[in-house]
């Protein structure tokens, strides 16, 4: 597992998705001095649960939501697809698109959601998030580093890129474990700036806790030590 890589690419189904899944461990990159950039893929317009507030306003809300939440871990390099929340599939234009993103930031990891169901927390397996995640794997293979898939891609001056590993988060059997115990403060800001998404949780810090908890346990880290999880795979 490459522990302080220099260059991260993050692709997550909706903007939020990426804070609640590896907000810790971008904190900690970041300290470290890695450069990551985030791709959401949808336009998280199905999201929240104040119905007063139009499905277009909400489109605005979220991206605004998203890139205040990526200033707070030090990320500003944010890119939205745009595709309908509700409505993701990995699709040859999804691929497209991840792979566009791969090959202008030219990353070393890629951080991505599991495209396998996780029947232990199915809602990380929300149908967007199986989807980002099957796009952005076969984005890292084979597209990205083919020269000859999406030429038109190859004539903006997108050059092939090969990614080393891709780090799966909410997978069902995660194979690394990343210490955010210092890091779960930043975490928990970055959450609270999706304002219209985790207002309605009033246990959202002892949420993140608990479950940085529990996963530090899995990893057997001390007592009082919080933890985020992956499957990473090697993919180069």
């Amino acid at each position: 597992m490459i522990e302080a890589p220099s260059r991260v690419l993050v692709v997550t189904a909706h903007p939020d998705d990426l804070d609640f899944g590896a907000g810790g461990t971008i904190a900690k990159l970041r300290a470290a001095g890695t450069h990551i950039a985030y791709c959401i893929c949808t336009d998280g317009h199905q999201g929240g649960e104040d119905s007063s507030i139009s499905r277009d306003e909400m489109r605005k809300v979220r991206k605004a939501e998203q890139i205040a939440a990526g200033k707070i871990l030090g990320v500003e390099d944010v890119v939205f697809l745009g595709f309908d929340d509700g409505n993701l599939f990995p699709t040859l234009e999804l691929r497209k698109a991840i792979v566009a993103q791969i090959r202008r930031v030219q990353p070393e990891v890629l951080i991505t959601q599991s495209p396998e169901r996780n029947w232990e927390r199915i809602f990380a397996s929300h149908p967007d998030h199986m989807a980002a995640g099957e796009a952005a794997i076969q984005a890292i293979y084979p597209d990205a580093r083919n020269q000859f898939a999406f030429p038109e891609l190859l004539a903006k001056g997108l050059e092939p890129w090969v990614v080393s590993e891709a780090w799966v988060m909410a997978h069902p059997s995660p194979n690394n474990f990343i210490d955010v115990t210092d890091f779960i403060d930043k975490k928990i800001f970055a959450l609270k700036a999706h304002i219209s998404q985790t207002t309605q949780i009033p246990d959202l810090e002892e949420r993140i806790n608990g479950w940085g908890s529990m996963v530090a346990e899995r990893a057997g880290l001390s007592e009082g030590r919080l933890a985020e999880a992956f499957f990473v795979a090697v993919t180069n």
